[in-house]
């Protein structure tokens, strides 16, 4: 068996899953599989770019996963005008009046001389800087903050006409590429700092900032409501109800006897794989192509070998922090995209196990420096991230069977069935670690 045969026969085992999911459970299910499959494809591929490419550790998905989600927030949610009437001048006065803190703080250490002036000047304006910001901006904060804050109470995102599907969801589908640019400008200032350190701190940077991101998201609820979460966004596709009161899609749906409630949901799940599919092909070809240009035979020698590579005169910063920027914004893209389907957004989701272990794992048992490889990991590992429960609690049932309902064991064993999806994943990743450590689909 060929190599090119062998791959493909992986990805059509995987398809033969998510059909196989169709056919025994439900269609639902396994589109959202699909689906999901989809945008874990695409975070696999930016992760996989830092890694396979360049050798960087990341261990801070989640935090750039989250700008995506909120960028899709800013930018599909209508403003809300009670608020910015309120407090919303004032709030972006508080933010300038930081930036200009920083800035001025920058300019004093990089303009004046050396000596006492100049330490007492940075801090000076530091902290008269940081009591002016609080002030103008805790001020402006609690305005938006108090306009219904049961309902709203943030300032809400730039789509000014509204939450109509009917638009195609155009802010909705360009909030996507922006949630990249935002994950990639936070990651400049991450790779700024961070990406002169050694790969263990650099792992220890990454996780700490995204812990950081989370952490703003979840408190300023100014920005995206916090814990409170942001639901209803606008969808570039229809909603499920709009097509069953159409009278063509009940036509359509009594012609081969469906029901249009399912069959609505099963649409609207379609039209999602349909743009996230289209989505994967575009990033997939760009990372095709960047991997077998003379940037990516760059990259690979400065990941095997810094030393030899910076002799060769090389940049070896400057590349890793243009690598660690395309990776993140990849990131961001799929966290947009993944909020878009969710039609919400909850800060408290966005947990290190889910989006960024998750992810590693993906790409390893895929194989990393492998494009292909990191897209079948996608679906592969969400396949079973998924499936281990409902297969655990069978086969949970089955070694209980014999035992009485109220036994403390099969109580325990029944009740644990959740924690099994931890338990494969650490295991499928040990086997692939033992029996194929480059992957199911390793790099050439």
């Amino acid at each position: 068996m060929t190599t090119s045969v062998r791959n493909i026969g992986l990805f059509i085992f995987v398809a033969c899953l998510i059909a196989g999911t169709g056919f025994i459970q439900s269609w639902n299910t396994a589109l959202f599989i699909l689906n999901m499959g989809l945008i874990s494809a695409i975070m696999s591929l930016g992760v996989n770019l830092q890694w396979g490419f360049a050798g960087l550790f990341n261990v801070g998905v989640v935090g750039f996963v989250a700008l995506g989600g909120l960028a899709a927030v800013l930018v599909s949610m209508p403003p809300t005008k009670d608020a910015w009437a309120a407090g919303g001048a004032q709030v972006l006065l508080g933010l300038l009046l930081g930036a200009a803190t920083i800035t001025a703080a920058i300019l004093c250490q990089t303009k004046m001389a050396p000596g006492r002036n100049k330490t007492f000047s940075t801090v000076g304006v530091l902290v008269i800087g940081f009591f002016v910001f609080r002030y103008v901006f805790d001020g402006g904060v609690e305005a938006v903050e108090a306009v219904n804050p049961a309902g709203t109470g943030y300032l809400g995102g730039l789509n000014f006409g509204g939450v109509n599907y009917k638009s195609w969801g155009f802010m909705t589908v360009i909030s996507w590429p922006i949630g990249g640019v935002l994950a990639a400008s936070v990651a400049y200032l991450i790779g700024k700092t961070a990406l002169g350190l050694r790969s263990d701190y650099l792992a220890i940077a990454t996780l700490g900032i995204s812990e950081i991101i989370i952490a703003v998201m979840k408190n300023e609820d100014w920005l995206a409501r916090g814990v409170k979460n942001v639901s209803g966004l606008p969808r570039p596709v229809p909603y499920e109800i709009d097509l069953q009161e159409s009278a063509g899609f009940l036509d359509w749906v009594s012609s081969f006897g469906g029901d249009p409630v399912t069959t609505s949901s099963i649409v609207v799940k379609l039209g999602y794989a349909g743009l996230f599919a289209f989505v994967l092909v575009i990033i997939l070809t760009l990372a095709q192509l960047a991997l077998a240009s003379p940037w990516g035979r760059m990259m690979r020698a400065i990941r095997d070998n810094e030393y030899a590579a910076g002799a060769m005169g090389k940049n070896i910063t400057a590349r890793h922090l243009q690598v660690f920027i395309l990776g993140s914004a990849i990131c961001g893209v799929a966290g947009a995209m993944m909020t878009t389907l969710d039609s919400q957004l909850t800060p408290g989701s966005y947990q290190p196990l889910r989006f960024t272990f998750l992810i590693w794992v993906m790409v390893i048992v895929g194989g990393s420096g492998n494009n292909f490889g990191s897209v079948l990991g996608g679906f592969l590992i969400f396949f079973l991230w998924v499936q281990v429960e409902p297969f655990g609690a069978m086969l949970m049932q089955g070694i209980t069977a014999g035992m009485a309902e109220d036994n403390a064991l099969r109580i325990h064993l029944i009740d644990s069935v959740a924690h099994m999806r931890l338990l494969t994943m650490g295991l499928i990743l040990i086997l692939v670690l033992r029996f194929a450590p480059r992957g199911l689909i390793p790099e050439k």
